[in-house]
């Protein structure tokens, strides 16, 4: 065989390496063992990113103040030969989350993924909106991710690396009407993304953020039973049509993009805010 024949064979041979690497290593098998806190899992968004790392083979602990609902969710992953934790936890309270964490760390002496999903809403402009309105967000939808994330990060950068994702909105960036108090916590969300992955980029953690436009959750069709009972429908169309796409998104949708940005294949992605908005931000 000639040089160029024995150059030729050699190309050939590191393609089939690599193309065999690369059907090997799909996205989120490298999940495979890692443990995985979720926040606010019990439900919507949340729900979906704990389901799927538990198939993906992740250990997945979740922390949900609604103890049905993180009963449920934990039954159900069980229930797929799936790895699943649930602790009833509040997380704007600081003992609470103290303690919750250090029993993680208990069982597993580490932790590689933190999901801050936590959230609540509110519906109001300035003037509708008290203070009372503006604690109950900031603690659930800001300080939340200070105590968990504070908690966690010491067992990161003891052992060498991890992945924090926060889930902000894309009301982080573009005003609607009458979210006051819920985009100013998201976009405290976006800011704190950006801080952590600056801090920390030495110690090989990434932080990014996903921004959602409207998904449909539970917490929307509560909000239109509540608010427009006898025209869900109608309202359900209008919120829908929002989006230039022409639908709200999935919680499974967002939990694929969450997926991704929690495993190796993203392992060059950090600082960096995800927009999953049905074009919202680019072509309203």
């Amino acid at each position: 065989m000639g040089a160029l024949g024995l150059l030729s064979q050699v190309v050939k041979e590191i393609k089939t390496i690599i193309m065999k690497k690369s059907i090997k290593h799909s996205i989120g098998e490298d999940l495979k063992n890692k443990v995985a806190i979720i926040t606010g899992g019990g439900s919507g968004i949340g729900k979906s990113i704990a389901q799927l790392f538990a198939e993906n083979k992740a250990k997945v602990y979740i922390l949900e103040i609604d103890e049905e609902k993180g009963m449920q969710i934990q039954d159900e992953i069980r229930e797929n030969n799936n790895f699943c934790k649930f602790y009833n936890c509040d997380v704007s309270n600081e003992t609470i989350v103290n303690t919750t964490i250090n029993k993680i760390l208990d069982l597993e002496n580490r932790i590689d993924i933190l999901v801050n999903n936590a959230a609540i809403s509110h519906i109001g402009t300035i003037e509708q909106t008290t203070s009372f309105d503006l604690d109950r967000i900031y603690k659930i939808n800001v300080k939340s991710i200070l105590l968990v994330t504070k908690n966690v990060i010491g067992s990161m950068v003891n052992n060498n690396g991890g992945v924090i994702l926060n889930l902000a909105s894309i009301l982080a960036k573009v005003g609607v009407n009458e979210r006051f108090a819920y985009s100013m916590s998201k976009g405290a969300v976006l800011a704190m993304t950006l801080s952590i992955a600056k801090d920390y980029i030495g110690k090989n953690i990434r932080c990014n953020c996903i921004c959602p436009a409207r998904v449909h959750t539970p917490f929307v069709d509560d909000y239109l039973k509540n608010n427009y009972e006898g025209e869900e429908k109608n309202m359900f169309n209008k919120l829908s049509k929002f989006q230039p796409i022409g639908r709200m998104g999935q919680p499974e949708e967002i939990a694929q993009l969450a997926l991704f940005l929690c495993s190796d294949a993203s392992s060059f992605i950090t600082a960096t805010t995800y927009d999953i908005d049905g074009g919202v931000i680019n072509l309203r």
